[in-house]
């Protein structure tokens, strides 16, 4: 289990994480959103053990990651910008991998070869970015590893390949229980694969629930009113939109509860509607504020 707590990192005297505490479960599937600068890339690099915090603690099942070999040896760390060495082929990776990280199964990683369908021999600086990603996802995968860190894993790869890669690593979490933490600005995908998510903002987790929760207590509701009835005063709304007569809410609540209650206005007509996670994530966020704005040029 990943636990981070009271998160401190700044650079040149601006917080990139103000306090930040977060908890991914084993065996979870943990998606990290935010918009732009919420620092998700500052913590994945201190989940990796890449940065030192200021303050605050990073630790992977009570082991403190930071300089720690035992417990990086445990984790395959995947950033949007994979590093390899300027010369090194494939099969030169796959030689360092195999001396770095003792769980490095080869068998595994001959059973993968026609996943990827890569020349070993050719250099990597030579193949697309879309293959330099897919190298990465074989030589993670090889390894074995319990937790998986994955900052944009799939940016690069063509609609085959992307679902190639999740149902690679979505066997290894029905399998073997390995623990996924993904990153990334492609939040209909996320929803399809992840159980529980984090929602970044300004260096602090603004929330953190099981997808399946975020989806129960925040609800959509279309409904038209006769004329001269009112709403009631106790819904705790996050954002009101009309057409007409026709009301749009987005409403913090559960939805018997609510619809129990805007029943008691007489409305002519009312719906429920399924929230989708970039729909929760915007109006978490701050609802009209972070809707696309209809600029005229």
């Amino acid at each position: 289990m990943i636990e981070v707590r009271d998160l401190v990192k700044s650079f040149d005297g601006l917080r990139a994480l103000d306090g930040l505490s977060l908890t991914v479960p084993a065996g979870a599937v943990y998606g990290l959103v935010g918009p732009n600068g919420a620092g998700k890339s500052t913590l994945i690099r201190h989940l990796a053990g890449i940065l030192r915090q200021d303050a605050g603690s990073v630790t992977v099942d009570g082991e403190p990651v930071y300089e720690n070999p035992a417990v990086k040896r445990r984790i395959a760390y995947i950033p949007d910008e994979v590093f390899y060495y300027t010369q090194a082929t494939l099969r030169d990776m796959k030689r360092l991998y195999r001396d770095l990280y003792p769980s490095f199964d080869r068998e595994r990683w001959e059973k993968l070869a026609p996943a990827f369908a890569l020349d070993e021999k050719r250099p990597i600086r030579k193949l697309s970015k879309g293959q330099q990603k897919q190298a990465a996802f074989w030589l993670a995968l090889a390894l074995r590893p319990e937790l998986v860190i994955l900052d944009e894993p799939v940016d690069g790869l063509d609609p085959v390949m992307r679902r190639q890669v999740w149902s690679l690593l979505l066997s290894e979490v029905a399998e073997r229980g390995v623990t996924v933490l993904v990153s990334s600005h492609n939040l209909r995908e996320l929803e399809d694969v992840c159980d529980h998510v984090g929602i970044l903002n300004k260096g602090k987790m603004l929330l953190e629930r099981s997808l399946s929760e975020l989806q129960e207590n925040l609800v959509k509701i279309q409904l038209a009113l006769p004329e001269g009835a009112e709403l009631p005063t106790d819904l705790d709304m996050l954002h009101e939109s009309r057409t007409g007569r026709l009301r749009q809410l987005i409403l913090r609540g559960k939805a018997e509860e609510l619809t129990e209650k805007l029943q008691a206005a007489g409305p002519l007509f009312l719906d429920i509607l399924p929230l989708n996670l970039e729909e929760i994530f915007i109006y978490e966020l701050g609802g009209a504020d972070h809707e696309v704005k209809n600029i005229l040029l």
